[in-house]
């Protein structure tokens, strides 16, 4: 069975009575009015005020198939089920139907609709906390349709509780989510690897078990004082990736196996004469370059270009990655390198695997921005492994310094520059080496926060002295309106140019004139308080605890960067969570005016501000 197959069988199915839903367009995989992230990635992503309480123009009960990008999974690609880019099968119910008719439903699409075989589905279920209860309901329902005990497996909020931040102690205020009961199909030709522990399960790692749908069940809210309380409204949303079931239905493990992935292996294969599933290394690497020309098709449809920020940055990323793997192979016979009329094929055969979507695209034009960053990235990688090159022919020094120094210049990574080195001299670089190197570039990075951090975590979009002066004004602006308005105001989003700042927050209406006046004075007396601006690197709960800021659905690692204006150990007027950078007083800024405000959302509210 096709992966168009299996999308129509399951949009049709959720369509059809008795289901009756209504089929929305997937939302561009470029987001256009959400500066909190750079791609979609997740079906449920645009109907979240629907989900708390909207009323949709569709109705209560949605389906969609929508075109995903998640970076997290960008260093995971190579095995044989991860990816970038992937498409996303989604039905929600927005307050109408629950628990059972879900679990129900999609039970007989997989079994009646695509003929998976019952005895090779496992169900996973939340086990519960001291807070919410374990899914006994979901457990009976799964009960009934007749999956036996000994395939229902309980676990906890690290693998069945889904909120767009994580789990509850990671939830901010104002916060949806709630347990989920996710489907598993079963390979038996893949026998467990013990490494991964003596038994397996649902959710070993070793490969036998792959996820092919969650139904996540969002019945609560993350109140003020920490606790959860029970959503008036209690919706549905699945999503199961449809390049997984498609490599369930053909009961095959990898999914670059599959129609969607297939044409551009068999491509590659032809390329370099070596068969897909003989070598590791080779198989790695063809479903590298497989995923991430995917991706970056999709992305310049959506009217990406390679370039230093933002979208473009992860575009040239992309393809920078694979331009990587396929030099390292041709270097063995360089007479045949991979050029541009073979990534103009590969780019065909992705709009090919797609005629719907791709229906009307300037393929022409599409193959040229491919074609154009990749034969510069070429010249550019060929030029730092021929300084390497020489370096070694020299019997010069090759350590952390040099390595970074390539890794700059040239764009070479480490892990290229090290089996170049093993190839040559027959051993690797040491691991002193190695934290030479590492050190470096996180050195680099903290410097370049705001081009890293920064762009991927909806922000900033350059470094200039204007940019930096109007983020700490957007600390002071975020603090102002929880005094002015109250705590319930949260940030959602925000984008900085040199000209202006924008910001969203949670708040049922516009501001007053005498609202709008109070927080700008409230803003200006700080800037003329000439208050110290500081930073340290704290464990996060630490941070929360001393009253720091962190909202809008962030992922943090558990060591962070907190701003504080004013003296951390004393009198402060803000504190937040956050990768800088920041101007060192307040006095830098200038004073802020508030030029525009807009409704964007049920509860959101969006400002801008200037420096003057």
């Amino acid at each position: 069975m096709t992966s168009d197959e299996v999308r129509k069988k399951y949009i049709n199915f959720f369509k059809l009575t008795p289901k009756n839903h209504k089929e929305i367009s997937p939302a561009p995989l470029v987001p256009t009015d959400d500066p909190t992230t750079l791609f979609t990635s997740s079906g449920m992503q645009q109907l979240v005020p629907y989900l708390t309480g909207d009323p949709h123009p569709e109705g209560k009960r949605l389906v969609n198939s929508q075109p995903c990008l998640r970076l997290e999974d960008m260093d995971k690609v190579g095995d044989n089920r991860h990816t970038t880019f992937f498409e996303m099968l989604g039905n929600w119910s927005l307050g109408d139907y629950f628990k059972e008719e879900q679990l129900v439903w999609f039970w007989e699409f997989l079994t009646k609709e695509l003929s998976l075989p019952k005895e090779k589905l496992w169900v996973s279920v939340f086990e519960g906390t001291k807070e919410v209860p374990k899914d006994e309901e979901s457990v009976k329902i799964w009960e009934k349709i007749g999956v036996p005990k000994e395939r229902i497996h309980f676990y906890g909020v690290k693998e069945n509780w889904w909120s767009r931040s994580g789990p509850p102690d990671k939830m901010p205020v104002g916060e949806i989510g709630g347990p989920d009961s996710e489907i598993f199909f079963e390979f038996t030709q893949v026998k467990h690897d013990p490494k991964y522990g003596k038994e397996c399960h649902p959710n070993c790692g070793c490969g036998r078990f792959l996820e092919i749908g969650n139904s996540v069940f969002i019945e609560y809210i993350k109140k003020k004082d920490g606790s959860l309380e029970e959503l008036p409204q209690k919706n549905v949303d699945f999503g199961g990736g449809l390049e997984r079931t498609t490599a369930a239905v053909n009961n095959n493990p990898d999914i670059y196996q599959t129609d969607l992935f297939k044409p551009m292996i068999e491509a590659l294969e032809k390329h370099f004469d070596i068969k897909y599933g003989s070598e590791k290394e080779v198989d790695e690497m063809y479903r590298t370059v497989a995923d991430h020309i995917r991706a970056s098709v999709f992305l310049v449809q959506f009217g990406v270009k390679p370039g230093n920020k933002l979208q473009g940055y992860v575009l040239r990323r992309l393809l920078r990655r694979s331009a990587t793997k396929t030099y390292l192979k041709d270097r063995s016979f360089k007479d045949k390198s991979f050029d541009s009329k073979k990534y103009k094929l590969l780019v065909r055969r992705v709009i090919d695997s797609y005629p719907a979507f791709f229906k009307g695209a300037d393929q022409e034009e599409i193959e040229q921005e491919i074609v154009r960053e990749l034969r510069r990235f070429r010249k550019t990688i060929e030029q730092g492994i021929k300084k390497l090159e020489k370096r070694m022919s020299d019997k010069q020094k090759i350590d952390g310094k040099f390595l970074f120094d390539l890794h700059q210049t040239y764009g070479i990574p480490y892990e290229v520059t090290e089996e170049i080195f093993q190839k040559a001299r027959g051993k690797k670089l040491t691991e002193k080496d190695r934290e030479e190197f590492d050190k470096k570039l996180e050195s680099h990075q903290e410097l370049s926060r705001t081009a890293s951090a920064g762009m991927f975590k909806g922000g900033l979009a350059d470094s200039s002295a204007e940019v930096t002066r109007l983020h700490t004004a957007t600390h002071l602006l975020h603090a102002a309106l929880r005094k002015v308005l109250g705590e319930h105001v949260q940030q959602k989003g925000s984008n900085i140019t040199a000209e202006r700042l924008r910001f969203d927050f949670t708040h049922p209406q516009k501001l007053t004139e005498d609202e709008t006046k109070r927080v700008e004075d409230l803003v200006n007396e700080q800037i003329q308080k000439d208050l110290p601006v500081s930073f340290e690197a704290i464990n996060l709960n630490k941070a929360i605890k001393e009253g720091a800021l962190a909202f809008f659905g962030e992922k943090y690692d558990q060591k962070v960067k907190v701003y504080t204006v004013g003296d951390p150990e004393g009198k402060w007027f803000s504190k937040e969570v956050c990768g800088g950078p920041h101007v060192s007083s307040t006095s830098e800024i200038g004073r802020v005016k508030i030029f525009r405000q807009e409704k964007i959302g049920a509860g959101i509210m969006r400002l801008y501000a200037k420096t003057e």
